[in-house]
């Protein structure tokens, strides 16, 4: 069906006062906006019902200093799948200067962290719906809200993980409703710019330069990347083909490039055990800023220069780290979790591939590490919950979801799951995992449903133990392992021995 805006009937004085400054930013008389969300246990007001978006079209404009709002443009267009008379967006940082629906102006309010819109006319449920909105993006972070823009010594880079892309720019933010992405990224004279996808264009005019890129897959909000900074892109050919572009601050591109050129060789690695690829393009990007983190952002995981060139970061563990956040272009990128409860899924697997490589690159046992899970299990199951059911995260810590319990806690499922299946079933599965819901989301159940199917037998019984329970089940074929008990003194770090920055 053509991608048109929903027809209208011409309007007179309605429509002019609609678009007057006086009216625009209010919603209809005797609605207030109230925030919405899809029901995620972990963030009730995260996403918006009614709508599924299908691409966001984003125009960012950045002056030069980090420290400044940039101008932007975000273009939504989705199919209403409700009878709407307001639409919801979260957004929660930028000023809006004007909202578009289907061409023409509408008002807009604010409620809790959603834009609320109201159409002239309410929205019949499967009507094409775009929605154009003119906003700032603020990159200075508010206290206590951590997320959306990183600031870096030569521009920003996005960490949108898990609640914080509507920091940047207005949307649908929640994993369940991916869509397409094309970015328009405008900078001055001395920068580049590159994003999540592969350049479509590049349009230099007087001082400054627009870059375009679009993505071939559709894409969850929170794995949104943009780089802007006075960066170096080099480009590799990897498995099959396959494009890798890497962005590192010039100032570094030579003491990088060593670990830079291990990228396709990892991608062989991991294909061997999973299949394909699943995107356009990969490659690493390292920010010259201190984030704590490494993140899986789509097509460009992002890095912190200094895990690379800090030399108290063993050589196994920083390239266990960069194959950990590769794993999860399969796990959590292209099969993405359908509520955050999910999140397991994502954080279980790639610390699974992440631990595998280092036993067969480094010689770091892998049992050796699944048996210091087992041992700390119990403390992290009382810290943070089980692993398919999180605790909420604590006021003031939106990242606290991620937690041990969905690392190594989840990453031992898979061993035990590993040990009661067989080594072949349990490869079996990995790969119809990433192939039957690849540029899709999934969750627990659909795990569980797929590995009874593989296994042939139903494993319900087992899962809910391993998922769910408040104490570590025993671990299949090694009845001597055990676990130590709780303590008020809460969960510790990983069972892997983080050394460094941690990984999303």
């Amino acid at each position: 069906m053509p991608l048109t805006p929903r027809t209208r009937a011409p309007r007179r004085l309605k429509a002019a006062l609609l678009a007057s400054a006086v009216t625009v930013c209010l919603v209809a008389a005797g609605t207030p906006p109230v925030p919405l969300g899809v029901g995620d246990r972990l963030f009730p007001y995260l996403g918006n019902p009614g709508y599924d978006v299908v691409s966001y079209d984003l125009s960012l404009a950045y002056s030069g200093a980090n420290d400044k709002p940039l101008k932007a443009v975000t273009t939504i267009d989705a199919w209403t799948t409700d009878d709407l008379n307001h639409v919801n967006l979260d957004f929660a940082r930028g000023t809006v200067e004007s909202v578009e629906i289907d061409g023409e102006s509408a008002p807009y309010a604010t409620a809790g962290e959603d834009l609320v819109i109201t159409p002239e006319d309410p929205l019949p449920a499967g009507q094409w719906l775009r929605i154009v909105v003119r906003h700032t993006s603020e990159p200075m972070a508010q206290a206590g809200r951590e997320g959306g823009w990183v600031r870096t010594a030569d521009g920003l880079v996005m960490a949108n993980q898990a609640d914080a892309a509507h920091l940047v720019f207005p949307c649908n933010d929640h994993p369940s409703d991916k869509a397409m992405f094309t970015f328009r990224v405008t900078a001055p004279e001395g920068y580049t710019a590159v994003a999540s996808g592969l350049p479509a264009d590049v349009e230099r005019a007087d001082s400054a330069t627009t870059w375009t890129y679009r993505t071939h897959h559709p894409m969850a909000t929170e794995l949104a990347q943009v780089s802007i900074g006075r960066s170096t892109v080099l480009h590799r050919t990897g498995p099959r083909g396959l494009p890798v572009r890497d962005v590192v601050p010039t100032a570094h591109r030579e003491q990088l490039e060593p670990w830079l050129a291990k990228t396709p060789d990892q991608i062989a690695w991991m294909e061997r055990k999973v299949g394909p690829y699943p995107f356009e393009t990969y490659g690493v990007l390292m920010a010259d800023a201190s984030t704590g983190f490494a993140l899986e952002t789509q097509t460009l995981s992002l890095f912190e220069r200094e895990l690379f060139t800090d030399p108290a970061f063993p050589a196994w563990y920083v390239e266990a780290i960069m194959v950990h956040e590769l794993a999860h272009q399969w796990f959590g990128d292209s099969v993405t979790p359908r509520n955050w409860s999910d999140l397991w899924l994502n954080e279980g697997h790639a610390t699974w591939y992440e631990a595998v490589y280092a036993e067969e690159k480094a010689k770091r046992p892998l049992e050796d590490r699944m048996r210091a899970a087992y041992r700390a299990s119990d403390r992290w199951r009382a810290a943070g919950g089980p692993p398919a059911a999180p605790k909420t995260p604590p006021p003031g810590s939106r990242l606290g979801i991620f937690r041990p319990n969905v690392y190594d806690g989840a990453a031992l499922i898979l061993y035990a799951l590993r040990q009661e299946i067989g080594r072949p079933a349990f490869e079996r599965l990995e790969r119809a995992w990433v192939s039957r819901h690849k540029d899709s989301t999934a969750g627990t159940a659909d795990f569980v449903r797929l590995a009874s199917e593989i296994s042939g037998r139903d494993l319900t019984g087992f899962f809910q133990g391993w998922l769910y329970g408040e104490k570590t089940p025993p671990m299949p074929g090694h009845a001597d392992w055990t676990s130590d008990a709780p303590t008020q003194a809460g969960e510790k770090q990983g069972a892997g021995g983080k050394q460094g920055p941690g990984r999303k």
